[in-house]
């Protein structure tokens, strides 16, 4: 395909998206009818359509419209790229640009930051000075991070395999687990690391996360919401002698964990919601609540815009509900850590404070966040424990 016949494949499969069609089932779909693209074309069109929605915004109010083609004009005038190289109306390729699709120029700072206008107060509540920072840095795409499973190798020796397979990293300051990619990251799912469990995708804020708790042989934790897993793999290789136990309310969400545990040496047992309280006490349950996600929009930037007022409020609820529902879990001189995935004041301190109100014998022993400001995704974590 032509670079000008992938701007305007990216701007139909954004039209469907802008329609309600799920992001990934929109690009699947168009690469199951197109059997005629190759690999770079696909990526390629990922990338575009992956841009455009983290800046959808901006990228609208530089290309006339809201539609899928104003989108790819305001990305090509965002990059300061002739529109005509693109936009000739050639085989393939879109139409010309026309008169009334000039740039309209940013109304607002959220409109110029990508940003719902509504969460904007909001956002700027929470993060003070690095708000701009922070809404900068989710208009570009997130770096791929690995985490070294030190089950079978060492930071070093995970980074010596990775390079001998053309995937170039560096150690990551966040945790001492972590490395990010520099070069080859699109090699990463055929590496022999990767296919032998020696390293996990994973950002480096996520490992973090678990690095913060002090893990000592013998203790039981629970990895309250543990989704996919990975955590609970980094639990499992956090400290030798641990046992860990995963639950998810929604079982189905562990249906690959079993597998990735074998893969990566690690020992995980599968609790049921209607079994959890037959296994507690626990010495530390991590909670990675259901959240907005803010953390994490620079790799799911649909989020950003389907999130509502009225969902928020309600992910607090929900938030508030969960650490209710386990502090009787954790054991008389345990920890309850609570993360999540979001920068929002509103479902982080917010949330624990309630918590500590509510329950006079708890306190809080450490609060920290990471702000994709600063190199990773952004989270948060409290961590809880009785008076």
């Amino acid at each position: 395909m032509t670079p000008a016949a992938r701007v305007q494949a990216s701007i139909e499969i954004l039209d469907e998206i802008l329609g309600g069609v799920p992001v990934e089932k929109a690009l699947t779909g168009w690469a199951r009818r197109s059997r005629f693209a190759g690999s770079k074309d696909r990526a390629a069109i990922r990338d575009h359509v992956f841009d455009a929605l983290r800046c959808k915004r901006s990228f609208a109010a530089r290309g006339g419209s809201d539609s899928g083609r104003g989108l790819m004009i305001g990305a090509f005038r965002a990059m300061g790229i002739d529109l005509s190289q693109v936009f000739n109306g050639e085989r393939f390729a879109p139409a010309p640009v026309s008169g009334n699709e000039a740039d309209q120029g940013f109304q607002t700072d959220a409109e110029r930051l990508d940003i719902p206008e509504w969460l904007w107060p909001e956002f700027q509540q929470a993060l003070g000075d690095e708000a701009e920072a922070v809404a900068t840095a989710l208009q570009s795409r997130a770096p791929v991070h690995l985490r070294a499973n030190r089950l079978k190798a060492s930071l070093s020796e995970a980074s010596k395999l990775l390079s001998a397979d053309g995937i170039l990293t560096q150690p990551h300051t966040a945790c001492d687990t972590a490395l990010v990619v520099t070069e080859g990251a699109r090699r990463i799912a055929q590496s022999r690391a990767y296919t032998t469990g020696i390293v996990e995708l994973q950002d480096a804020a996520s490992q973090a996360v678990v690095a913060a708790l002090d893990l000592k042989p013998g203790m039981r934790v629970l990895d309250y919401c543990a989704g996919g897993g990975g955590k609970s793999l980094a639990l499992a290789a956090g400290s030798e002698g641990v046992q860990v136990f995963a639950h998810d309310a929604n079982p189905g969400r562990m249906r690959d964990l079993p597998n990735r545990a074998e893969r990566a040496g690690a020992k995980i047992k599968i609790i049921s919601p209607e079994h959890i309280a037959q296994h507690a006490p626990f010495d530390v349950v991590l909670t990675d609540v259901p959240c907005s996600g803010s953390g994490s929009w620079r790799r799911a930037p649909a989020g950003k815009w389907a999130l509502t007022s009225e969902r928020l409020n309600e992910l607090s609820g929900i938030q508030a509900a969960i650490l209710t529902e386990v502090a009787p879990l954790v054991a008389p001189n345990g920890t309850l850590a609570y993360a999540t995935c979001s920068m929002l004041t509103i479902e982080n301190d917010d949330v624990v404070d309630e918590f500590l109100r509510r329950h006079p014998d708890w306190q809080a022993r450490i609060r920290k966040s990471w702000l994709v400001s600063h190199g990773t995704d952004g989270f948060y974590t409290a961590h809880l424990t009785r008076s």
